[in-house]
C-alpha cells in the first residue's frame, strides 16, 4: 500500500469516528426516521392526508400573511409547503413551537429587561451630532431605542486590517490588564494563537485579575474538546459555551452566537471578524491569505461592549447580576482631539424580529451620495438588500463589492455568485480577491461613516445569529479602513458581465436552487 493510500485510509478513520461525523449521523437518522413516519401516515389515511393539505394550504395563506418574516424565507416555506404538503407543514409547525427557541428568547427578553438602565444617553452628544450631520442621527436614535446601545464621542479607535496586527495589540493590552478580562468569540480553536493567550490569561488570573471566556457552542464539536469550559474552570478561568450542540435535531442549533467581542478593564474593546484560531493570524492556511479585519477602541464606547459581553453571559444564569462594578469605571481617552467623531457599539438577536445589523446597512446605503465600498465574505442577501445596492448604484453612488477569491465554502460562493449579473447591470461594480478569502465585514462611505463587525451580507447574519458591531461616524480611523480597501482593490480582480454568462448551466442552475433554499443553509 503506497503511503498515499495509507493517510488516505488513516483519514478515512478518523472521519468516521470522529465526534462531528457521528453527530451528523445522528442528526440524519432522525431525520431519516421523521420521513418514515411521515410517508406511513400517508399511506394509512386518506382522511389524515385531506387533512394536512387543507391545513398547508391555510399555512401558506398565514405565511404570506406574516410581515415579520422576510419575503424569501416566506416564499421557501410556501414552497415546501404545496409541494410536500405533509412533510412541510409538519417541518414548519415543529421550527415554530421549537422550546428551545422560545427559552433562549425569553432568556434574552429578561435580561434585557433588567439591565435596560444600565446605559444612558448624553443628550448633548446626541444634539452635536444633529448638529454635525443629520444623516447619521435618525441612526443613532434608532440602535439605542431598538439595539439599547448608545453613541458616544472622544472614542480613540485603532483600525486593525489584518488578524496578525490584532493579535499582537491584543496579547499587549491582556498583559496589561488590571481588574477583568472579558472574552466572547465564535470560534476559539487550539492551536499557536489561543494556546498563547491563554498561558497570559493563566498569568492573570494568578495576579487576580478575573477572567471570563465564552464561545460558541459549536466549537465544542470542531475545535475544542467536549467540556472544555471545565477545563478553563479548574484554572481559575469562569468559562462556558454559548448553546452547547446536541445530538438531536433542533432548529435553536442555528442560532450561534458569532460575535467577537474582547474588553479589558472596561477600558478597551476589540470587535471584529477575526477569532481567536491560527488561519485568522495566517499561520495556517487553508485558502490563501485570510483577509480580516478588526477595530481596538479606548473610550466611552467601551461600555457598550461591557454590557453586550454581560448581557449575553447572565442570559443562561439564575439569577442576573450587578453590572455597575464593570459599567462604572472611569474611562480617560489617550486622545482628546475634538476631530474624534462619534462612535457606537451595537448588537443584534435573531428573536426580536428587529433586523439591527440589517438596518444599519441600509441606512449607509440610503444616505449615500459619493460611494459605497462593502467587503464581506458572504453573499446571501434579501430582496431589500438588493434593491438598495442597485438603487444607489442607480444614483450615481460608487457602489464596489468585495468577496473572496478563494471561498472557504463552494455552496455559498455558488449562490453569491447567482446576484452578480443583476447587480453589474445597475452599475455595481464586484471584485473578487485573487490571494485568498475575505473574511472582514466592512462597509464605508462618503469617508465620513464606516462599520466593522460580525455581520455578513448573508441571512444566517441578518435573521439568524448573535451579531454585533461598531458604527464609527468622523473618526480618523475611517481614513485608514479606506486606505486598506484601496488596497484589497489592488489585489482583486474585477467580474465582467461576460464573465458571468459564460459561466456553465450547471453552475447556474445549481446557484439558483440554491437561493431558493438560502434562509435554510
Amino acid at each position: 500500500m503506497t503511503v498515499k493510500a495509507k493517510r488516505g485510509k488513516k483519514g478515512l478513520i478518523n472521519l468516521v469516528f470522529s465526534r462531528i461525523f457521528i453527530f451528523g449521523m445522528m442528526i440524519l437518522s432522525q431525520v431519516f426516521l421523521m420521513a418514515y413516519m411521515f410517508s406511513n401516515v400517508t399511506a394509512y389515511s386518506n382522511f389524515i392526508n385531506t387533512l394536512i393539505r387543507i391545513l398547508a394550504f391555510l399555512l401558506v395563506i398565514s405565511i404570506v400573511s406574516e410581515q415579520k418574516t422576510d419575503p424569501t424565507t416566506r416564499l421557501l416555506w410556501s414552497v415546501l409547503i404545496l409541494v410536500f404538503p405533509l412533510f412541510g407543514t409538519l417541518m414548519y409547525l415543529y421550527v415554530k413551537t421549537q422550546f428551545g427557541s422560545r427559552l433562549i428568547k425569553k432568556r434574552i427578553e429578561n435580561v434585557n429587561e433588567i439591565t435596560t438602565g444600565y446605559l444612558k444617553p448624553d443628550e448633548t452628544v446626541y444634539k452635536k451630532i444633529r448638529l454635525d450631520n443629520e444623516k447619521i442621527y435618525p441612526l443613532t436614535n434608532y440602535l439605542y431605542n431598538y439595539s439599547g446601545y448608545i453613541i458616544s464621542d472622544n472614542n480613540d479607535v485603532m483600525y486593525l486590517e489584518n488578524g496578525e496586527k490584532k493579535f499582537e495589540h491584543l496579547m499587549a493590552d491582556i498583559k496589561s490588564a488590571q481588574k477583568f478580562i472579558f472574552l466572547e468569540y465564535f470560534i476559539i480553536e487550539s492551536g499557536q494563537v489561543w494556546d498563547s493567550i491563554l498561558d497570559e490569561l493563566i498569568v492573570k488570573q494568578k495576579e487576580g485579575v478575573e477572567i471570563r471566556v465564552m464561545y460558541d457552542g459549536m466549537c465544542s464539536l470542531i475545535q475544542l474538546p467536549v467540556g472544555y469550559y471545565k477545563r478553563l474552570s479548574k484554572m481559575g478561568i469562569k468559562s462556558k459555551p454559548f448553546s452547547p450542540m446536541r445530538p438531536f435535531f433542533s432548529t435553536h442549533q442555528n442560532n450561534r452566537d458569532h460575535r467577537k467581542i474582547a474588553v479589558i478593564d472596561g477600558k478597551i474593546a476589540y470587535n471584529g471578524g477575526i477569532n481567536l484560531a491560527d488561519e485568522y493570524m495566517n499561520i495556517t492556511k487553508r485558502f490563501g491569505y485570510w483577509k480580516d479585519s478588526a477595530v481596538r477602541i479606548e473610550g466611552p464606547c467601551v461600555k457598550n461592549f461591557t454590557l453586550m459581553f454581560l448581557r449575553m453571559w447572565n442570559m443562561s444564569e439564575e439569577t442576573i447580576e450587578n453590572f455597575n462594578p464593570y459599567l462604572k469605571v472611569k474611562i480617560n481617552c489617550l486622545n482628546k482631539n475634538e476631530n474624534q467623531g462619534y462612535v457606537s457599539a451595537f448588537s443584534d438577536e435573531p428573536f426580536d424580529d428587529e433586523t439591527v445589523a440589517e438596518q444599519v446597512y441600509l441606512q449607509i446605503l440610503n444616505s449615500a451620495k459619493k460611494y459605497v465600498h462593502i467587503i464581506t465574505p458572504y453573499l446571501v442577501i434579501d430582496n431589500i438588500m438588493m434593491y438598495e445596492l442597485k438603487f444607489a448604484a442607480k444614483r450615481g453612488v460608487d457602489v464596489k463589492l468585495v468577496l473572496p477569491g478563494i471561498p472557504d465554502k463552494k455552496y455559498a460562493y455558488c449562490v453569491a455568485r447567482t446576484y452578480y449579473e443583476e447587480l453589474l447591470e445597475a452599475g455595481v461594480k464586484i471584485y473578487e480577491f485573487t490571494p485568498g478569502f475575505t473574511h472582514a465585514k466592512m462597509m464605508i462611505s462618503d469617508d465620513d461613516v464606516a462599520t466593522v463587525g460580525t455581520v455578513n451580507l448573508d441571512y444566517r447574519s441578518f435573521y439568524l445569529h448573535f451579531e454585533c458591531g461598531t458604527l464609527i461616524f468622523n473618526n480618523p480611523a475611517i481614513k485608514d479602513m479606506q486606505t486598506d480597501f484601496r488596497k484589497v482593490i489592488g489585489q482583486s480582480k474585477l467580474v465582467t458581465m461576460m464573465e458571468c454568462r459564460n459561466r456553465s448551466l450547471a453552475y447556474k442552475i445549481s446557484g439558483k436552487l440554491l437561493r431558493l433554499i438560502a434562509p435554510l443553509l
